[in-house]
């Protein structure tokens, strides 16, 4: 494949329903209203220079390069900002413009070095392209470099670098950063020759400014003076691909552009309609954990984990790990070995893990880490509404006029789609906040949430009762829609319920702690603003009520109207890449793909008419129960594919004594993990670059994730499990992971018209996609429910077990940073560290006062569960009584503190409710030096071997 960089029309497009048709150097046209002449013309393949104008921002008009003639008009205005009209006769190429042009060139490039031959955007640079496209030829200026003396290189990001000898002020990084990223971190200082762009304040650079490395500067800008380093190593890219991200859940499209077999960058595709050309800097710039010096690429084996691993070929691997396999089950029974599938890998991937266990060890103990995040979603969403998804698309903000978040924080987690909000809040959509800590999106350049709800961790149920109640108490429900769309009966059940003045505001302020009239301000918001959408995350679901408050959540939404069209709806904000893959795939005990029970007699017997297998029909063990039978010694082996769950799942000594406690744990992964650390067989993984697939984001979109590059293993994730299922003889022979999505399709109703051609045709679609909806469905539940009349639940707030008191006073939530993903086993072999090299314990003044201890400290953090060490963060972010930190650094192991409480119905873990108290320290704990050492002693690897071809 070819490099062709994307065509930039220059302006955006308009999305008028009316045409108008014009003439542009004799040949006529039809464009939407609204359109500008420099569109009109490059959409009809004709190139108007420019050089300030980009079709990823808002016309600008200042670099005059775009000017045209337009018959009947004096002057020669600028394309860019000059909208087309009826009958309009447009010349772009005449003498006066070839000379105006030429003019307005030579003095740009009288003020930018001629080092082109040298530079390392030479080939890839607008300035020097339309230098040509004018026709220049010689320059009557002579460059003396003075407007840029004492302007040296900003080199302190650690992704790319800022020349301003090069800067011509167009603006596009300035107008980039506030128009798509929204974070207004630079600006323009000086005026004329003097003007220059500056990261903020005058003593910042990139990396102390607000810049958060989205690469939407470096994207816009039409020169070398924002230039990626990894262009500067290696050179400009001469082939590209078009793949998918595999960090977090909004699953932004990227354009992979290569040179020869070296990734050079990640381009975030204007096409892709998950991220609409934005990314974040994991995904623009933290892939090179890909290569890796600790990537293992060859399998390894040891008897027992204090021993050495043993590289061997593939072929040995397979053969040991069928054999230990079949073993223990000859020796403990069928139901004594299970798996875990990866939200970290493709459909097909997840889909095979499942396969496996089911068809290959004969029972369900098949579990995912949704488990431990968006169980409660699967569960709540499908019993209010029928499935077990979000109801939009990420497009669905932007018509959106009240949005609500609660437990997420989008800008942290899923910074791309904050960013599609904060555009529409700036557009003046209102924003409610319900969160234990002051997000970013409370306040933060040009948005201010209008009410901030800092209700107590653990109350979010209690919360959300409130707001129904002063729904219901006050009359603002839509009566209309609960008649047509719901079950009435169970609404006044529900009514009636939240109606109880004990679930009014003020009675419940002393279990939330939120201000009452703030409380009902925000309801009355939400139910009378227009279109409300509601977005949630992990604060939501990772509760002993999680699937509880998934529940209320929907009752808001149906009690006031707001599903079944665009701007409204209930919509989960997925962790990882495939969360929502994940589930879909039947990575669950009692689900098989498409969220149909394993008891279904006739949805079991498709599934066994087609693997030519007999299947258990009793639903096997999830994550815990698979833990807890092995301490008890009835589980005994476990192949768990790209997930760590000593370090991601909670109460860490009760992980590690289960591992310990099994005979063959076999770990499917890129590095040796914290999990690695009680395996006895490891398989290299694979990266995303590195395969062909599918990921299915948190809109219910599947996206193709694209092979850019040979798997440095030798097998893609879907090889190496397909290389065990074969040693368990039981012959598989996929060719391509089209097979296996066409499988799946022929298996699971809602991706009936899935299929590699359709995607590859489209772009992408989003499920249900059946022979109703043969492009997918991007807003769900438009004239109905799935499961027909949707349904009110009472969700009664329970108070957790878990209960501060005086030996733990304060109240621990656990969250994610912007430059580290989950576990950190990617980021943390990048140069993300610049930003996050620590989990701190953020901490509020007066609490940290009461202990003596100041910013920057050594704290001592202990739970009933555990105890670990790290520094304080002293900040007003958290309340008092509150402390929060992040778990992407095993060192600290933050869930060596949280608890065996999980949600009542899926057994999510309460990550974000720990009681724990925090005391001065001077070094890591007992536990830390232990696990150090541990940890240490199982990465020895003894006799190796040539890297697998």
């Amino acid at each position: 494949m070819g490099y062709e960089p994307q065509p930039d029309f220059g302006t955006p497009r308009s999305y008028e329903s009316t045409d108008v048709t014009l003439t542009i150097d004799g040949r006529e046209i039809s464009v939407p209203a609204g359109t500008t002449i420099l569109r009109a013309a490059a959409e009809m393949g004709t190139s108007i220079p420019k050089l300030c104008a980009t079709d990823t921002l808002k016309q600008f008009g200042s670099c005059r390069l775009c000017l045209v003639e337009i018959d009947g008009r004096r002057g020669t205005p600028a394309s860019c900002t000059t909208p087309v009209t009826p009958g309009m006769v447009v010349h772009t190429q005449t003498p006066t413009l070839h000379k105006l042009r030429k003019g307005v060139m030579e003095l740009y490039i009288s003020d930018h070095p001629l080092d082109c031959l040298t530079c390392a955007a030479n080939g890839d640079c607008e300035l020097q392209d339309q230098a040509g496209a004018v026709g220049l030829r010689d320059v009557r200026y002579g460059y003396e470099g003075e407007n840029h003396l004492g302007q040296a290189k900003d080199l302190s990001n650690p992704y790319f670098d800022f020349d301003p000898s090069k800067c011509i002020v167009c603006s596009r990084c300035v107008r980039a950063c506030d128009e798509v990223q929204g974070t207004f971190a630079l600006t323009i200082d000086g005026s004329g020759f003097a003007s220059k762009v500056s990261a903020s304040l005058p003593s910042d650079d990139f990396l102390s400014s607000e810049c958060v490395s989205c690469g939407a500067c470096v994207a816009a800008c039409p020169t070398a003076t924002l230039q990626e380093r990894e262009v500067v190593r290696v050179g400009t890219p001469d082939r590209s691909v078009v793949t998918t991200c595999a960090y977090c859940g909004v699953g932004c499209t990227f354009r992979a552009e290569m040179r020869g077999e070296q990734l050079v960058r990640m381009v975030p595709w204007k096409e892709g309609k998950a991220n609409r050309g934005h990314s974040c800097v994991k995904g623009r710039f933290a892939w090179g954990y890909a290569n890796h010096q600790e990537r293992v690429r060859n399998p390894m084996i040891r008897e027992r984990i204090d021993q050495p691993w043993r590289e061997v070929s593939w072929g040995e691997a397979f053969a040991y790990a069928a054999s230990e396999i079949r073993r223990i089950q000859a020796q403990y029974g069928r139901d004594s070995v299970g798996g875990i599938t990866s939200s970290r890998c493709t459909n097909e991937e997840t889909f095979l893990v499942q396969k496996l266990v089911r068809a290959g060890f004969g029972n369900n103990n098949v579990d995912t880490c949704a488990r431990v995040c968006h169980s409660p979603t699967g569960y709540g969403l499908k019993t209010t509404f029928g499935t077990s998804a979000g109801t939009q698309d990420f497009d669905s903000v932007m018509a959106s006029d009240v949005i609500l978040i609660i437990g997420a924080n989008p800008t942290d987690g899923h910074p791309v789609f904050a960013s599609r909000m904060k555009q529409r809040l700036r557009q003046g959509a209102r924003l409610i906040v319900v969160d234990p800590r002051r997000i970013d999106m409370v306040r933060t350049p040009h948005i201010e949430a209008e009410h901030h709800l800092p209700l107590r961790p653990g109350t979010n149920v209690a919360v959300l009762t409130a707001m129904a109640h002063v729904i219901v108490t006050e009359q603002l429900a839509n009566e209309a829609f609960i008649r047509e769309r719901c079950d009435w009966d169970e609404y006044q059940h529900w009514a009636e319920f939240v109606a109880n003045p004990r679930n009014s505001p003020e009675a419940l302020q002393p279990v939330t702690t939120v201000d009452p009239q703030e409380l009902r301000a925000a309801a009355r918001l939400y139910a009378t603003g227009g279109n409300g959408a509601i977005y949630y995350g992990l604060g939501v679901t990772e509760h002993s009520q999680g699937s509880s408050t998934v529940m209320a959540i929907a009752n808001l939404a149906m009690a006031t109207g707001n599903i079944g069209r665009p701007g409204v709806g209930v919509n989960p904000l997925r962790g990882q890449n495939n969360v929502q893959g994940a589930c879909d795939m039947g990575s669950f005990p009692h689900e098989l793909s498409g969220y149909r029970h394993i008891s279904d007699g006739e949805t079991r017997s498709l599934f066994e008419a087609d693997w030519g297998v007999t299947l258990d029909p009793e639903p096997g063990l999830r994550i815990p129960n698979m833990l807890d039978a092995a301490v008890e010694g009835t589980f005994k082996a476990l192949y768990i594919q790209g997930e760590d769950i000593l370090q991601s799942d909670p109460n860490t000594k009760h992980v590690s004594a289960g591992l310990a406690a099994m005979e063959c744990v076999i770990v499917h992964d890129l590095f040796l993990n914290e999990t690695a650390n009680y395996a006895h067989i490891f398989l290299p993984g694979s990266t995303f670059l590195e395969k062909d697939g599918t990921f299915t984001n948190a809109e219910r979109r599947i996206q193709p994730v694209r092979k850019v590059m040979r798997p440095l293993n030798g097998l893609a994730d879907w090889e190496v499990t397909m290389g065990l299922a074969n040693a368990l003889d039981l012959g598989w022979d996929y060719a391509h992971p089209s097979e296996i999505m066409d499988e799946i399709a022929r298996l699971t109703p809602s991706f009936a018209g899935v299929s590699f051609a359709r995607l590859d045709a489209l772009g992408s679609m989003q499920w249900p996609a059946t022979a109703e909806t043969p492009d997918g469905t991007p807003v769900m539940h438009i004239d109905g429910f799935v499961r027909g009349k949707g349904k009110f639940v009472v969700t009664d707030y329970i108070p957790t077990d878990e209960k501060t008191g005086p030996r733990f006073p304060l109240l621990l939530t656990t969250g994610r940073i912007l430059s580290q993903y989950n576990v950190g086993a990617q980021t943390r072999r990048t140069e993300n560290v610049a930003w996050h090299p620590e989990d701190l314990l953020e901490m509020h003044p007066v609490d940290a006062e009461d202990r003596g201890m100041k910013d920057g400290d050594w704290a001592r953090l202990a739970s009933r569960a555990g105890e670990t060490t790290l520094r304080v963060k002293i900040t007003d972010r958290v309340a008092p009584g509150v402390v929060y930190t992040t778990f992407h650094h095993p060192a600290t192991q933050a869930n060596v503190i949280t608890t065996d409480y999980s949600d009542w119905a899926t057994n999510c873990p309460e990550y974000k409710v720990t009681a724990v108290q925090v005391a001065p320290s001077n070094g890591p704990s007992d536990w830390q030096e232990d696990y150090q050492a541990l940890s240490a002693r199982s990465r020895r690897i003894a006799s190796p071997v040539e890297p697998a071809e």
